[in-house]
């Protein structure tokens, strides 16, 4: 019977990796172990402080933000204080302000990165992440993927109009996708669960929190969506419920959804 490898601090960061994120998933733990240094630890992100602002003019990160628990992650722009990005366990967030493949190109205007929930994070720092993206398909693909996924859910924000049901549907619908395409959620009952705050929510749609409570109150109605329950950890999940029935709304213009009152 052959030996088993001993465990190092490395290998069992690479367990981490592998069993918790979407890029490193699936991996051969010890060909990961082989790129991670011995002095990797996750670290905790405080709610409600700055993790750092983004698109700066000619400054960069020097480290991959790697999301294991808690979030969401938030970006705000200005001046409106818009939240344009939401991320959750699962994902990663700082390529985009990386020196690094599409992050040398994907530059906007200045916004602020903060946790809206205490998160834990491993900051893997940037040679380690080009020595893995070099010698990895698999990770060169999937991390090209968030690229295109921060794309695709700023254009679900765009059709967040001003009828508010189809504003928050559209958020929902960018969740869906974002999660569905990381291979996070669905659940195994087919359910999508996000712990998403009221406030997020309003700052996204660019609606107020008295609105946003009023949307959720009919989508709970209709049976769209499900909100927290005694037992759930927080007291702001969302659960949608019926991810094709959510497109109705979504595609939805004034007078068309039945349930909201205002016309």
């Amino acid at each position: 019977m052959a030996a088993q490898a001993p465990s190092t601090p490395e290998v069992e960061l690479a367990k981490l990796l592998v069993e918790s994120n979407y890029l490193f998933k699936d991996l051969d733990v010890h060909w990961l172990a082989q790129y991670l240094s011995p002095d990797l630890a996750v670290e905790k992100l405080y709610s409600n402080r700055p993790v750092y602002t983004a698109f700066r003019p000619h400054i960069y990160l020097d480290v991959l933000y790697i999301i294991l628990s808690g979030g969401p992650i938030i970006i705000r722009s200005t001046p409106l204080d818009r939240i344009i990005t939401i991320s959750y366990p699962g994902g990663c967030f700082g390529m985009r302000n990386l020196p690094f493949s599409y992050g040398q190109m994907s530059r906007a205007f200045p916004s602020l990165v903060e946790a809206y929930k205490t998160t834990d994070v491993i900051k893997l720092p940037l040679d380690n992440l080009k020595a893995i993206y070099h010698n990895n398909e698999v990770v060169r693909e999937r991390y090209d993927h968030f690229f295109e996924l921060r794309e695709k859910f700023q254009y679900h924000l765009l059709n967040c109009s001003s009828y508010p049901p189809q504003a928050v549907a559209a958020l929902l619908r960018a969740l869906v996708y974002q999660e569905r395409s990381l291979g996070n959620q669905p659940q195994s009952d087919g359910v999508y669960s996000f712990d998403l705050p009221i406030d997020v929510i309003a700052r996204s749609c660019q609606l107020n929190h008295r609105t946003v409570e009023q949307v959720l109150k009919g989508m709970q109605k209709v049976k769209l969506i499900e909100t927290a329950r005694p037992h759930d950890v927080s007291e702001d999940i969302i659960r949608v419920i019926d991810p094709e029935g959510l497109k109705e709304t979504y595609s939805a213009t004034r007078d068309k959804v039945s349930w909201w009152p205002l016309k």
